[in-house]
């Protein structure tokens, strides 16, 4: 992808799943690669040695990595962080906030506490990230690309997980309104809508039955991979994508295109 390399990007909840693959992926793709995580310090660890593994393979390349132990929904820590790869790098030229949690519980029992708690992360952290990276670019007349990673419940509903589909919902409306707001900045806002992902925060990714129940949902017969994300990713931050903004691309397998009307039925 073009107008990658040397770029700086901070992604968010990189220490497993979609995040972890973003930053290989960016990583491959000649960044320098913040690898934020808030309790997994393990995951953060193997993230980083699987980005060293790829630099050492292209030495000219000089990017860099480094991991970063901040709670998103805490704005002082977040603006510390960026205070800090200020000094670092310069300039923060892309931001992917994937950072996000999911509770289930039906939704006249959810506990208060648990509500504010995912979307204090799923969207206060993207709003608090987005936010501190504009101030960032804006101070420096500076572009910049913020990419949210999303989900097919910012337009699906999904019971019995209020508060995630309620904060995705949410981010689907900062993407546009950040993107509208800033387009004349150079800065571009961006979201992807995973459908099913075999991650971790996915319960059933190691279950068979549980998989090919879920598969029969989807048009395209499976389950997606972290790495498509990142693909499309990739393609989001890049100069290729550089007439795109305030929009969700969906990596679904074709989940939103309403399933079941495949076979008429009305």
């Amino acid at each position: 992808m073009q107008g990658i390399t040397g770029k700086t990007a901070l992604i968010t909840g990189a220490s497993s799943g979609i995040g972890q693959a973003i930053a290989l992926r960016l990583a491959q793709e000649g960044a320098n690669v913040v690898i934020n995580y808030r309790s997994d310090p393990e995951g953060a660890e193997s993230t980083q040695a699987k980005i060293h593994e790829i630099y050492q393979a292209t030495p000219a390349n000089g990017a860099k990595v480094m991991t970063y132990m901040v709670d998103v929904s805490d704005y002082d820590q977040v603006s510390k962080m960026f205070d800090h790869l200020e000094e670092t790098f310069g300039l923060v030229d892309i931001v992917i906030n994937n950072a996000g949690v999911q509770i289930e519980s039906p939704s006249h029992e959810t506990d208060v506490g648990a509500f504010q708690k995912v979307l204090n992360i799923n969207l206060n952290g993207p709003y608090f990230c987005s936010t501190r990276a504009i101030r960032h670019w804006l101070d420096r007349q500076a572009p910049g690309v913020i990419i949210n990673v999303s989900s097919v419940h910012e337009l699906i509903p999904r019971p019995q997980y209020l508060s995630y589909a309620v904060s995705k919902g949410g981010l689907n409306n900062l993407t546009k309104t950040l993107a509208l707001e800033y387009a004349k900045h150079g800065i571009r806002v961006n979201s992807i809508g995973p459908g099913a992902t075999q991650t971790p925060i996915n319960t059933w990714h190691d279950e068979a039955d549980e998989m090919e129940e879920l598969a029969k949902h989807i048009p395209m017969g499976r389950v997606g991979t972290p790495a498509e994300m990142a693909a499309s990713v990739a393609f989001l931050v890049s100069d290729e994508a550089s007439y795109i903004t305030g929009q969700t691309l969906f990596i679904d397998g074709g989940l939103t295109l309403y399933p079941s009307f495949e076979s008429p039925w009305t």
